[in-house]
């Protein structure tokens, strides 16, 4: 076990090679965490995040796995903590979008969402729990979208799932408060990532017109957030945080 535990909170980011999950391990890692990044596939980009992380200030380690998957979910967490003998936050971040016309969603498109945006959470969720409790002490903080609070046409997969983490957050902050351990989501709108990197220029220009500020967040100003409801100072449980530009009002 390395000495970093005795004087460092851990968390673990799922997803947190690239985007939203990679905003939010440098800035854990600016506060001085050792933070364990999850990735699915592109080892390279894992690397890469993983240098960042310590050029920020902080350390940390690469956790392979698809958290949709039960076993491999346990294992992530199983893994940090076999280094670093406690886990004090999760951030759930991994997730995917396969959107289309709910006419058309094949059966497997539906199950691929749910499985990776919210079953997911759930089993992260689960394991990461066992040493919160013990610790009397943790954050959950799951990124979820305005999506699951509005809806949009052509991901019905991708709201149902959002939303049903929302409903997932509130009911564990219920179970865990009382251990000091606080449950929140964060939902972002647009935000300037590799998902939203591929709409038209027609598109982009029709989404800026419905954001009353005028532009697309960036995966930093999520971050900032999540770095504020990780820490001691949040005395926040079971709320639902939309950063979106006012886009969700």
């Amino acid at each position: 076990m390395t000495d970093i535990a005795a004087t460092a909170r851990v968390a673990l980011v799922t997803g947190g090679s690239r985007g939203i999950g990679l905003a939010c391990s440098v800035a854990l890692a600016e506060a001085g965490w050792f933070v364990g990044i999850n990735y699915r596939s592109r080892a390279t980009d894992a690397e890469s995040a993983l240098a960042r992380v310590r050029a920020a200030g902080g350390d940390g380690m690469l956790l392979p796995g698809d958290v949709g998957d039960p076993d491999e979910a346990r294992q992530v967490v199983e893994s940090l903590l076999a280094k670093m003998g406690r886990l004090d936050v999760l951030v759930n971040n991994a997730g995917l979008v396969r959107d289309g016309l709910i006419l058309r969603m094949a059966d497997e498109t539906w199950d691929e969402v749910l499985r990776t945006d919210l079953a997911g959470p759930f089993y992260l969720m689960r394991a990461a729990l066992r040493p919160m409790l013990r610790q009397r002490w943790g954050r959950i903080i799951s990124i979820g979208s305005v999506i699951g609070i509005r809806g949009n046409a052509g991901q019905a997969n991708y709201a149902a799932a959002k939303a049903g983490l929302i409903g997932l957050s509130k009911a564990v902050a219920r179970e865990v408060a009382s251990r000091s351990i606080t449950v929140n989501v964060v939902a972002p709108g647009y935000i300037d990532t590799e998902m939203t990197s591929v709409l038209g220029d027609a598109a982009k220009e029709a989404l800026l017109a419905e954001i009353p500020v005028g532009r697309t967040g960036k995966p930093a100003e999520v971050a900032a957030l999540v770095r504020f409801l990780a820490g001691e100072e949040a005395y926040i449980t079971g709320q639902v945080f939309v950063i979106d530009g006012g886009l969700a009002m």
